[in-house]
């Protein structure tokens, strides 16, 4: 490059070389040409005097990965805004970088077998959302038409997957309402599946459940009725666990309780654990071989995948923990707090929507009369970030506590106090509540 340079310079007027070539003008190829040893090179176009290459250094970029001091520490509207930590960007900057289609990262690989143990089945396989995970099950579990899914009514499959069961699967979902008003029971699934042979029914071939579900818990006994039901009559059970750690973390029994209740599993990374992007589908073998054809053809085969699977090992570890039980994890601690703030606005006079099981808070708006808007706005005068009368107390919260809970009480306490109307509020009364949990 530089003896051709050079030919060029001495062949043609420095104003020449600038309208043959414009962009050696540009005061970054003056610097290249410089460190080729053509210092002396000079156009007639003005430029900017440049004393060396040393001097033009872009200004520091601010590192992103901060956990709580970031804005998830003020951020209720969902476990979904939580921000990476520098130990998972410490991790993404040692892991494996090979390609994950042919098998070979294996910072992936280990991800995927470390979730298979802590839930006993014998195999993982990491999908880029909970969404792929729950739609990869259901495709691998789903094998010949015509069949049915049965599901609570407010599950992430019904309300927020784009009508990807369907889709996909070509499989009718029949959605549930529990009749405890909490979780679907056995004598729920009893009532709506379809086991015999008239062909004017969708038999069901897959019952799929949520835990948890809007922050509740389905209990392990009622889960284990529901598996031995399915078994007996040949269904498949998938379970979304998304938040299941929450589960776990809440002393209602280990990942390997759960998990052994069910053929798949789908456990979320990015949501109360941190990660910035992931979950993981756990089966048998034969299934998770099938999910991993189905991942690519929809797209979700990854290459260098160990930039994303490094830092979700380090979610797994830190956040949940490292035994099935969430031995020595941050999760714990989020549903205690989560159990104070609901009882900050009880005291007051409060209603709750559900009841706190885990880290969820969902204060009724209705019953005041405030609507989901008005809470907002104030939240945002506080310095706090909300989205609707779902208050999530994700672990960031928690490690920012003594700066969001009293900020936090100051909201609760003035839309309350509007309710008799003594405050001018800018909420219609009688508005429902925002319902939008994910």
């Amino acid at each position: 490059m530089a003896p051709l340079a050079a030919r060029i310079i001495s062949r043609n007027p420095p104003g020449r070389i600038s309208v043959l070539f414009p962009r050696w003008s540009s005061p970054i190829h003056l610097i290249r040409l410089k460190i080729t040893g053509l210092s002396s090179f000079s156009t007639s176009s003005p430029t900017p005097k440049i004393a060396s290459s040393e001097t033009q250094t872009e200004p520091p970029r601010p590192n992103a990965w901060i956990g709580s001091a970031g804005a998830a520490g003020t951020d209720l509207r969902s476990d979904t805004m939580t921000t990476p930590t520098p130990s998972m960007l410490a991790a993404v900057q040692s892991c494996s970088l090979l390609d994950d289609v042919f098998r070979e990262d294996q910072t992936t690989i280990d991800l995927e077998a470390h979730c298979a143990a802590l839930t006993g089945k014998e195999a993982g396989l990491f999908v880029l959302s909970g969404t792929m995970g729950n739609q990869l099950a259901l495709r691998s579990l789903l094998t010949q038409p015509p069949h049915g899914v049965v599901c609570d009514h407010r599950s992430h499959i019904v309300k927020y997957e784009a009508g990807g069961v369907s889709a996909l699967t070509g499989a009718m979902v029949k959605a549930v309402v529990p009749s405890n008003g909490i979780h679907l029971t056995l004598d729920d699934v009893k009532a709506n599946v379809y086991l015999d042979d008239d062909v004017h029914t969708c038999p069901t071939r897959v019952i799929s459940l949520e835990n948890t579900l809007n922050g509740m818990l389905m209990p392990l006994d009622e889960v284990r009725h529901i598996s031995a039901f399915a078994r007996e009559n040949g269904l498949k059970l998938h379970c979304d666990g998304a938040r299941l750690w929450e589960a776990v973390a809440s002393g209602a029994g280990s990942l390997s309780d759960f998990a052994e209740c069910f053929d798949t599993v789908s456990l979320c990374f990015s949501k109360g654990l941190g990660a910035p992007v992931g979950s993981v589908l756990v089966g048998d073998k034969d299934v998770i071989k099938h999910a991993r054809w189905v991942r690519k053809s929809i797209g979700g085969g990854l290459r260098q995948a160990g930039v994303v699977t490094a830092a979700a090992r380090v979610a797994v570890d830190e956040t949940f923990g490292k035994g099935p039980n969430g031995e020595g994890g941050l999760l714990a601690q989020t549903h205690t707090l989560a159990k104070e703030i609901a009882k900050m606005w009880t005291d007051l006079g409060g209603k709750l929507v559900h009841p706190v099981h885990t880290n969820m808070v969902w204060i009724d708006l209705d019953d005041i009369g405030c609507s989901p808007e008005r809470l907002c706005v104030l939240g945002q005068e506080a310095g706090l970030n909300m989205y609707s009368n779902r208050l999530v107390i994700h672990y960031q919260i928690y490690q920012n506590r003594e700066f969001v809970v009293p900020r936090l009480e100051g909201v609760l306490k003035r839309i309350y106090n509007e309710k008799s109307g003594t405050a001018a509020s800018q909420g219609a009364a009688g508005d429902k509540s925002v319902y939008q949990p994910q």
